[in-house]
């Protein structure tokens, strides 16, 4: 019991890219994210994750507005996630090797504007008229902290069931 006592307070009123935000301040060099072989410092994560949530930005991404995210495990899905907050949207995993019809009534159902993926996956993607954004290829950071506007109690994700009783619902 003792071992696992690990509960830790956190304030209620701030959202998790904020928290990130102070935690670059405090440690900008400090590696935040590792993954097989490559990483990523506070300052790079912030920089790549602030210029991905200014692009969604403007492509209409802000409090409660989903962002389809189909990623392999990687880099660019932690920068890709944390864009999305940093925008104010809510992300909404796509699994990539789900069938395509699957997907667009996702896409279409859940009307999200803009879809991360990565190069390799972006060829299996069903026609959709919303914005592709290959996170492989998308390039720039800037320190600049976006103001989202999200607040506590705005959306965070959208998962769909599997659809086993009838259509997927989000």
């Amino acid at each position: 019991m003792e071992w696992n006592n690990t509960r830790a307070g956190y304030p209620a009123d701030v959202c998790l890219h904020e928290m990130i935000e102070a935690q670059v301040e405090r440690t900008p060099d400090a590696v935040a994210v590792v993954f097989e072989g490559g990483e990523l410092t506070y300052r790079e994560l912030n920089g790549r994750a602030n210029k991905l949530a200014l692009t969604l930005r403007g492509f209409g991404v802000g409090p409660d507005i989903p962002v389809a995210v189909s990623i392999d495990r990687s880099l660019e899905m932690v920068v890709g996630l944390l864009g999305i907050l940093k925008a104010g949207g809510a992300y909404m995993p796509v699994d990539p090797h789900y069938p395509q019809d699957r997907v667009a009534f996702m896409l279409a159902d859940a009307k999200t504007p803009v879809l991360l993926t990565q190069s390799h996956l972006a060829v299996k993607l069903p026609e959709w008229p919303g914005h592709v954004i290959c996170l492989d290829h998308f390039n720039g950071a800037t320190a600049e902290n976006p103001a989202s506007g999200v607040q506590p109690d705005n959306l965070a994700y959208v998962i769909y069931t599997s659809g086993s009783t009838g259509a997927p619902k989000g």
